[in-house]
């Protein structure tokens, strides 16, 4: 077996988080600019790049999006367990038994929860679509926060009453933050969907092969 280097056997994720700093890098500079532009043109002082990733503005910028993400990933991957769409290479056969739908059986290679079984293995059955659960939800009360602060340092600075969270919760200004990513996921992860029932990319396991019939589904 020819040895691998780790960049080469985590190159994925490694180019994937490098491209999710750069440009959470230029979401805050930018970010920055333009908060302390609006600052500056109401008569407030401006902030420093310290006090700004500590704002309301960048907290929940951030978060808005991280929960539509994980929200989108979570609700996929349980929908994909049930759901088919004949033709697209996201979908599971409409008629074959997938190895994703096999009974577990532990071996010495398995992971540790398959082996002890029980009430760990029931929880890891479904461990994936969980995780996504939890950092929805972390990022969804981030989000929150971040959008209440943001709105009531608006407040203070035109001199007007903060409001509690319970009052910010009924709001329709956090939930049109909430809505306008969380349709813009659902819509990109439809888009895939639909467009690889007709559409290639060659070497990409996102894509049914190049000759493959567009009625036939992987």
């Amino acid at each position: 077996m020819t040895k691998q280097s780790s960049l080469y056997r985590n190159g994925l994720s490694i180019v994937l988080i490098i491209l999710m700093l750069i440009f959470l890098l230029g979401q805050l500079l930018t970010g920055w600019k333009t908060e302390n532009k609006e600052l500056a043109e109401n008569g407030n002082t401006v902030l420093s790049l310290g006090q700004y990733i500590h704002s309301g503005h960048f907290i929940q910028a951030t978060f808005e999006n991280w929960e539509s993400e994980f929200l989108q990933m979570m609700i996929y991957v349980v929908l994909t367990v049930w759901l088919r769409q004949r033709g697209s290479s996201e979908s599971k056969s409409l008629d074959k038994k997938e190895d994703v739908d096999k009974d577990t059986e532990p071996h010495p290679d398995a992971p540790w929860a398959v082996r002890k079984g029980g009430i760990w293995l029931k929880f890891y059955k479904h461990s994936l679509s969980l995780a996504f659960g939890i950092l929805f939800a972390l990022s969804f009360s981030l989000h929150f926060y971040g959008s209440l602060k943001n709105y009531n340092e608006e407040k203070i600075s035109k001199k007007q009453q903060v409001i509690t969270a319970s009052e910010y919760i009924m709001e329709s200004r956090f939930w049109f933050e909430s809505f306008q990513n969380w349709q813009s996921e659902f819509l990109a992860v439809a888009s895939l969907v639909i467009l690889s029932i007709w559409l290639r990319e060659k070497g990409s396991p996102e894509s049914k092969p190049v000759d493959m019939p567009h009625t036939e589904t992987p």
